[in-house]
């Protein structure tokens, strides 16, 4: 198989080199060219018809971000954002996402030696394999999308050639018929009209004795039922339905164990506030989360009778700045959680990159985010797996799960144990709608899943599970 070409922009003569070199190390791609800003990189991608693209943040003449957008006007081009650790850097980063890069990666630190340029070069090869693997996909489904098109169209022509030549058919016979008809003076019958007017052969008639002639020929009177049948009727008139004869029984009625049998992990506590939580959105997402998390929070409105705690794979610092980011687009207050924050309605939480994110009660009842530093869980810290985890003792939540676009399996295997413990709803996004379909997917072969649904439907079906309970 042919390398994969990719088109490398960055202002900086000496990180053009780095990162050009970076990816030589995979005999998978190769440089197809570079270009030094972003005016340079939109006459390339025309001239050079790469398969990705690596794209400086902050460039002189055209900036990343600029160039982006008029890239994405005209290609469907995968790009993988390189950026800085500069809090501007960071803004633009995240803006870049939400305009249709595919990722970023951070650039390597200029004191960070060997070691970092290493880990920069991993994580570059892989974003960019997941990347073209990713507009590989997006080309079959759209291919099968127009074959299937194709398929339809074809069908209702074929169906409209059908009514076209029947028509045409029974005009000629029509035609043909008054031409009979002027030629003897008697109207001519169709086929058709013959087999209707042609008298059909009755069976002999049997000789009837007198009573049953009497019967036969008796005047038709209103049928009256019988008062075996009267007396049927009335009982069933007097007798009470099974509806109300069973005892009303409320839907928060708790079975012997204090748990509600159709749902073992979720019980009520008949002590609870009004303003108690009832109810937590638990969301995980990794690749092409940015965007995804715009649609899903600008969605949900901001009296939702639930809190939603969420994990973004994303580095440290860079999460601050997608929270500030969101909270601009949702009627939710939208924050990075901080340890110890009580969870409220109506609140999103999201988690810090570089911790783990829990969810704990306290000694008061009240929900609370615990962070911490331990060990990455399959590479991710934080990770949806971990966050998952800590929902399975709180038992008096109703608990809605979600998983968005994103690369690998993180979340999969915890929503497959809490759906086997009788979580209330589990939630992935469609195929149709990720930029990679890996932990949607990962949980669809765990058999855990109770809804798939496209991202811009996501919201209206989680407040409907919400109130639905």
């Amino acid at each position: 198989m042919s390398a994969k070409r990719v088109l490398v922009v960055d202002d900086s003569p000496f990180m053009r080199k780095i990162i050009s070199d970076l990816i030589a190390q995979d005999v998978s791609f190769k440089v197809a060219g570079t270009a030094s800003n972003g005016q340079e990189a939109i006459e390339q991608v025309r001239l050079l018809a790469p398969d990705a693209i690596t794209l400086d943040v902050e460039m002189p003449t055209m900036n990343g971000i600029e160039a982006l957008q008029k890239i994405r006007e005209e290609h469907s081009t995968p790009v993988i954002m390189l950026s800085s650790l500069t809090e501007v850097g960071r803004q633009e980063t995240i803006s870049a996402l939400e305009n249709g890069a595919f990722d970023f990666v951070c650039k390597p630190s200029p004191h960070g030696g060997n070691q970092d340029i290493h880990q920069v070069g991993q994580m570059l090869h892989e974003k960019l394999h997941a990347a073209i693997q990713s507009e590989e996909r997006r080309q079959r489904l759209n291919q099968l999308e127009a074959e299937r098109a194709e398929r339809q169209a074809l069908a209702a022509q074929q169906m409209a050639a059908a009514v076209e030549n029947e028509q045409i058919h029974n005009a000629k016979e029509e035609l043909e018929k008054h031409r009979i008809e002027k030629r003897t003076g008697k109207p001519s019958l169709s086929p058709l009209s013959k087999k209707q007017t042609e008298p059909r052969s009755l069976p002999k008639k049997k000789s009837l004795d007198k009573a049953a002639q009497k019967e036969l020929h008796r005047p038709e009177t209103p049928s009256r039922s019988s008062p075996q049948a009267d007396g049927v009727e009335k009982k069933r008139a007097s007798a009470p339905s099974l509806q109300s004869k069973r005892p009303q029984q409320s839907p928060l009625e708790s079975t012997p164990s204090g748990n509600r049998a159709e749902h073992p992990l979720h019980t009520v506590s008949t002590g609870m506030k009004a303003t108690a939580l009832h109810d937590l959105v638990a969301v995980g997402t990794s690749t092409g989360g940015p965007r995804a998390l715009k649609t899903l929070l600008s969605d949900l409105p901001g009296d939702l009778e639930a809190p939603v705690v969420i994990v973004q794979h994303m580095p440290p610092n860079f999460t601050r700045s997608l929270a500030q980011r969101l909270n601009t687009y949702s009627k939710l207050e939208v924050k990075e959680a901080e340890d110890g924050d009580v969870l409220k309605k109506g609140c999103a939480y999201l988690a810090p990159g570089g911790q783990h994110m829990r969810v704990v009660k306290d000694h008061k009842g009240q929900y609370q985010i615990a962070l911490n530093r331990d060990e990455p869980c399959s590479g991710h810290r934080p990770s949806v797996d971990r966050l998952f985890e800590s929902l399975l003792p709180l038992k008096q939540l109703k608990l809605h799960l979600v998983l968005l676009t994103g690369m690998g399996s993180d979340g999969a295997k915890m929503m497959k144990t809490l759906y086997d413990q009788g979580v209330h709803s589990t939630f992935i996004e469609s195929e149709e709608t990720c930029v990679v379909y890996g932990m949607p997917r990962a949980a669809m072969e765990l058999g855990c899943v109770t809804h798939a649904i496209p991202i811009h439907e996501m919201a209206g079906q989680v407040v409907q599970a919400i109130h639905n309970g």
